[in-house]
């Protein structure tokens, strides 16, 4: 892997109580800025709501996909939708951990579903925001990893990280196993890795960086690895294809099931046709707001990953964000959704966070400039997706 200090950041003065006490300070630091932008954002979005008579609880908790998962968790997998020939919505497409932890939740706590809904992600956004801050800390520092952690928070769609959505849910297994990975730690990035796998069908990437890093290592030690590496790389892709295979079963087509529903929801990987296809007809007819800013915020996405392989970032943390890009870029259907789906990208704001460290320290004034900027994109952003958009998230 790239990063020969990623193995370790100051040992010697980490096993230090007082240096331990100093980091989780930061990290909480961190982590409470997260939640000031969140609840900003979550407060702006209930003016808007309340503004046109709608209750933004009810806008945050069941709206688009939110619905689905909480109809797996109130009466099981089984609901269809028939919109026409070839047409067919069924929630087998939606992955069961986010459900099953709403159903227990509303089995053990008086919460609704919706409310159960949004505790999950809620803490989960909490818990995802403490695991980017520890990987950006590790690579680059505190400062960059609270730029970072900001910056997540900060993202245009980010205002899905208030909503009963499983991007917080996979963001949060995601970050804490590539940060095993970066400490070496093989079975907790192999657990975790499992656990992002039944999160989202995108979970899968977290179960290729583990696999990439694992088959790094063997190739670095030339097979002189322990058991810890085996176990780790066999647990990762445990529970996506556990939840792939399940549904093929249920659909009388083991290996092809799960991709027969999803082609139905009119998802496919094609290799990017669909996403080329539907690009040329956005910029020859036009097309509502949401759709231009899904556009130039893929294309960022790009770019960034661009300078993230410049930057010669460690290995697993690219192979993680290079396969939630193919998955994005090179699916169809739902491209107003593409820039949600990247949220669990966050390595690819690591070049951005670096740069904002460098002008605060530099330009203090420019860097609360362009804070401000990103905060309020993202708040009157956020706001218009749930509030007025009629577009899905």
């Amino acid at each position: 892997m790239s990063h020969a200090s990623t193995a370790a950041l100051a040992p010697s003065v980490a096993q230090q109580p007082g240096a331990r006490l100093s980091a989780v300070a930061a990290g909480g630091v961190a982590v409470g800025l997260f939640a000031v932008a969140r609840l900003t954002g979550a407060a702006v979005l209930a003016l808007a709501a309340w503004a046109g008579g709608r209750h933004p609880l009810t806008l945050l908790g069941r709206s688009w996909d939110a619905a689905w998962y909480l109809g797996i968790a109130a009466h099981g997998y089984g609901r269809t939708l028939y919109f026409g020939p070839g047409i067919i919505h069924s929630d087998l497409a939606f992955f069961p951990l986010y459900p099953a932890l709403i159903r227990t939740l509303t089995a053990v706590t008086p919460l609704s579903g919706a409310g159960a809904g949004l505790l999950v992600s809620w803490t989960a956004a909490a818990v995802a925001a403490a695991g980017v801050y520890a990987v950006g800390a590790r690579l680059h520092g505190r400062a960059v990893a609270t730029a970072l952690v900001l910056l997540w928070g900060l993202l245009p769609h980010s205002v899905v990280l208030s909503m009963a959505y499983t991007e917080p849910v996979l963001t949060a297994f995601a970050a804490w196993s590539l940060y095993a990975v970066l400490a070496g730690n093989w079975v907790w990035a192999g657990a975790l890795a499992t656990l992002a796998g039944l999160s989202r069908p995108n979970g899968f990437a977290v179960a290729a960086a583990v696999l990439v890093a694992a088959a790094c290592e063997l190739r670095r030690t030339r097979g002189r690895v322990t058991h810890r590496l085996w176990t780790g790389a066999a647990l990762a892709p445990l529970g996506w294809t556990a939840y792939v295979l399940w549904v093929g079963h249920r659909k009388g087509n083991r290996l092809g099931g799960y991709f027969a529903v999803q082609r139905l929801w009119g998802s496919r990987f094609d290799f990017g046709r669909g996403s080329l296809a539907f690009v040329r007809t956005l910029l020859l007819r036009g097309d509502r707001f949401v759709f231009p800013m899904a556009l130039v915020i893929v294309a960022a996405a790009v770019v960034l990953f661009a300078l993230l392989a410049v930057d010669r970032a460690p290995l697993p943390l690219l192979a993680y964000t290079a396969v939630l890009l193919l998955i994005a870029l090179g699916g169809s259907g739902f491209f107003e959704s593409k820039p949600r789906f990247l949220l669990p990208a966050f390595p690819l704001l690591l070049p951005l966070a670096r740069a904002l460290v460098r002008t605060a320290r530099a330009r203090p004034w420019h860097a609360t400039v362009v804070v401000t900027a990103l905060a309020g994109l993202s708040f009157g952003y956020g706001a218009y997706l749930v509030v007025y958009a009629r577009t899905p998230l």
